[in-house]
């Protein structure tokens, strides 16, 4: 990566700390909330409903999610699974009613941040988004960027991306060629396209840049195994604390 290339890509994850995404059904409040929040900088993605605010999540790292719990044939409880299920870690700030404080209490039990009660004035939702991304420096741009491409690349290999993990490795090596963390992901992608020896490079490498780093030396046992027994009961190891 050139320095131009990589001045390019610090600046678009610097830009990850003014992106929100807006998940409700109505487009009147997604509106007002634009509006309000545009006023201070903050670039703002929509949706309108659980699957393409999932897919965002997928694609996009956020510094805050707002979502609506309630929106017609959906439930705002289930991008929280999906997101949980898939290691997406961005804050979430449910937006609810006086009479869903109950369900925003259920919703911080899986992994919401915070919550805010309709209706709300602009300069409140203001200071509630500035507390809450403030709250939460790690899921900020101002985060160095390989540890954001690396997240990232654990994320695309969870859900199976290969092409994107391949990407955000890439990016990730050519900021720090000498991580063992980055060679064991990538071990895992090659072993996840069926390329053990490529994955047996792979690891070899993360072992030989530090051999006291369990994930690579669990992979490589495991393949070991394989190869010898047939079977083995260690798992693949993407290094996730």
């Amino acid at each position: 990566m050139s320095l131009a290339q990589g001045l390019v890509e610090l600046e678009s994850y610097r830009s990850m700390s003014k992106r929100i995404l807006l998940v409700d059904d109505e487009a009147n409040v997604r509106l007002s909330f634009r509006m309000a929040l545009e006023s201070d900088g903050y670039e703002i993605f929509e949706a309108d409903s659980i699957e393409p605010a999932f897919q965002m999540l997928t694609e996009y790292s956020f510094a805050l999610v707002i979502l609506d719990l309630r929106m017609p044939g959906t439930d705002g409880l289930e991008l929280l699974t999906k997101m949980s299920e898939a290691g997406i870690n961005a804050p979430v700030m449910i937006a609810t009613a006086y009479g869903d404080i109950p369900r925003a209490v259920e919703a911080m039990k899986l992994g919401a941040t915070d919550f805010l009660q309709k209706p709300l004035l602009p300069a409140d939702l203001r200071q509630a988004v500035a507390e809450v991304i403030k709250r939460h420096p790690k899921d900020r741009a101002s985060a160095d960027v390989f540890t954001v491409h690396i997240a990232a690349a654990k994320r695309c290999l969870n859900l199976h991306a290969f092409a994107k993990a391949r990407l955000h490795l890439v990016k990730a090596m050519a900021l720090n060629n000498k991580s063992a963390e980055a060679f064991n992901l990538a071990g895992v992608l090659a072993e996840l396209l069926e390329d053990d020896q490529k994955a047996k490079k792979y690891y070899g490498q993360a072992i030989r840049l530090d051999n006291r780093y369990e994930p690579a030396q669990q992979n490589m046992r495991r393949l070991f195994e394989l190869d010898h027994f047939g079977s083995s009961n260690e798992l693949v190891n993407l290094g996730d604390d």
